[in-house]
C-alpha cells in the first residue's frame, strides 16, 4: 500500500478547518455532475476512492447563485454565495449554511473586470483593508484547469480531465493535488467557483 511522504515540518495552512490539512501531498479527484435540467451534484474522493466532501445546489436562480459544502453525512461545512450586481463576478464563502458576516471566512472574485486571463484573487475575511489578495488563482486559456498560490508560492493545483463523452452527459472531472500543509476543503471550494464564472468560458 502506498504510504505517502510525511513532513511534519511544514506549517498547517487551515482556511476551512485543521482536519483539512495534512503534513503530506494530498490528490484528490472532483466529480462535477449535472442531474436533470436543475439539480449540480459534486463529489470529492481521495486517491482510494474514499468519499471526503460533496456539494450540490440548484443551477438555475432568479437573484443570486449558492452552493454548499458538506460532509460525506450530508453535514454543511460552507455555503458558497454568489454576490448579485457584481461586476468581478464576487463569491463570498460561509461557514456551515450561514449568510451572517461574523460567519464569513473568505471572498473569492475575478482579479479585474475585463480580464485577457482567467485569474481569481481571494481574500480572507481578517483582510480589511484589502488591498492586497492574501491567494492568487491563474488559470488556463484552453481548459478549467489552474494553479493556486500563496504569495509566490504554488499550494495547489487542478486539472480538468476532458471527456467529450462525459461533457455531453453533464459530467466534468478534475485531478487536484494539494500541497503538504494546505487546507483541501479550501482548495476545493475554490475549484467550484473558479467553475462558475468560467465554466462557460
Amino acid at each position: 500500500m502506498f504510504k505517502p511522504e510525511i513532513n511534519f515540518a511544514v506549517p498547517l495552512l487551515p482556511i476551512v478547518g485543521d482536519g483539512f490539512c495534512f503534513p503530506y501531498l494530498v490528490n484528490l479527484t472532483v466529480k462535477r455532475k449535472i442531474l436533470g435540467l436543475s439539480q449540480l451534484n459534486i463529489h470529492v474522493l481521495d486517491d482510494t476512492g474514499i468519499s471526503l466532501l460533496q456539494g450540490d445546489g440548484k443551477l438555475w436562480h432568479l437573484r443570486k447563485k449558492k452552493r454548499i459544502i458538506a460532509h460525506p453525512d450530508g453535514l454543511p461545512l460552507l455555503t458558497l454565495r454568489e454576490k448579485t450586481l457584481s461586476w468581478r463576478n464576487t463569491w463570498k464563502v460561509y461557514r456551515a449554511e450561514s449568510s451572517d458576516i461574523n460567519d464569513l471566512l473568505y471572498t473569492v472574485k475575478r482579479s479585474s473586470t475585463f480580464q485577457m486571463k482567467m485569474q481569481l484573487d481571494v481574500f480572507l475575511a481578517s483582510n480589511i483593508n484589502g488591498e492586497l489578495c492574501d491567494f492568487h488563482v491563474k488559470g488556463s486559456f484552453t481548459n478549467q484547469s489552474f494553479k493556486v498560490y500563496k504569495g509566490d508560492t504554488l499550494i495547489a493545483e487542478v486539472k480538468e480531465r476532458f471527456k467529450l463523452g462525459s461533457f455531453f452527459k453533464g459530467r466534468e472531472n478534475f485531478e487536484v493535488r494539494v500541497y503538504p500543509g494546505v487546507d483541501y476543503a479550501f482548495i476545493v471550494s475554490i475549484l467550484i467557483v473558479y467553475n462558475e464564472i468560467y465554466g462557460e468560458s
